[in-house]
């Protein structure tokens, strides 16, 4: 039974909702606007679909984004796979419920219509049971990393990654290899080697199938979190292969608990 100290309280946090999602549109947008769309259009296809934009968010958005990460700590699932992966990880159901700014960032229109005309791909969110569509990635304990891989897609088409750098007091780097598959590789191109820095408000966007990535172990000392969002451009998945992506990522970073039992309060 709702009392009148209840409905208040929707009320104000619907009230808060709509002051964050118009500061984040306000903030975004102006930032966007002065963005050369058609040379980091040009950047990305030259990389193979990948690209890094150092100063990327505005202030006063990694402020948000910092906030949502204090919001959040105490539900950070830790995981190890030996050899490979050591770390921890929130997925988007916890956000929905601790930090929806977060998720407000991710559908934000104006967000997905530039990043669609940045791979020139219908990009969709991925849908409302997939843990992984936003996830903040914690690295705070010593020998904190992950392995090379890619991020491969379980859809039926293609996925996009986004990363924002949210909080690095660290000596971790995102080290990449470009033109590992497909066309680059068949039409004999060598691969090409980087490294950078996701500092507060970096982004990178990249083909999940086509970037071989991983972060170097964290220091003794040290902390770093990054912002995950994932884009599709098909929202269908063979059943067979949700209950191998939900094992996966119950197993590498969110734990069943926030894979099987999400809220059902999800967007």
């Amino acid at each position: 039974m709702k009392t009148r100290h209840t409905t208040a309280a929707a009320a104000a946090s619907a009230d808060t909702t709509r002051h964050d999602i118009a500061e984040i549109r306000q903030n975004l947008s102006g930032r966007l606007a002065v963005l050369d769309k058609a040379a980091l259009r040009r950047r990305f296809l030259e990389q193979d679909e990948f690209i890094f934009i150092e100063d990327f968010l505005p202030p006063e958005l990694v402020q948000q984004l910092q906030d949502a990460v204090r919001a959040t700590r105490g539900e950070v699932n830790r995981n190890l796979i030996p050899g490979h992966k050591k770390g921890g990880s929130i997925s988007r159901h916890v956000i929905d419920r601790l930090a929806p700014v977060i998720a407000e960032l991710y559908r934000l229109p104006e967000f997905t219509a530039w990043l669609r005309a940045l791979s020139d791909e219908p990009l969709l969110p991925s849908p409302a049971d997939d843990p992984h569509a936003y996830a903040l990635y914690f690295y705070t304990e010593a020998g904190d990393h992950i392995g090379w891989h890619y991020d491969t897609s379980y859809y039926k088409g293609s996925r996009y990654t986004l990363l924002l750098g949210v909080v690095d007091d660290s000596s971790c780097k995102l080290e990449y290899r470009l033109f590992t598959k497909g066309a680059a590789k068949a039409a004999g191109r060598a691969p090409v080697d980087g490294a950078i820095a996701l500092r507060p408000g970096a982004l990178v966007f990249f083909n999940g199938d086509k970037l071989q990535h991983r972060i170097t172990p964290l220091a003794a000392g040290e902390e770093r979190v990054a912002l995950t969002f994932e884009y599709v451009t098909s929202q269908d998945m063979n059943p067979w292969w949700r209950l191998i992506s939900n094992m996966k990522d119950s197993f590498a970073y969110f734990g069943f608990r926030q894979v099987f039992s999400r809220s059902r309060r999800s967007p």
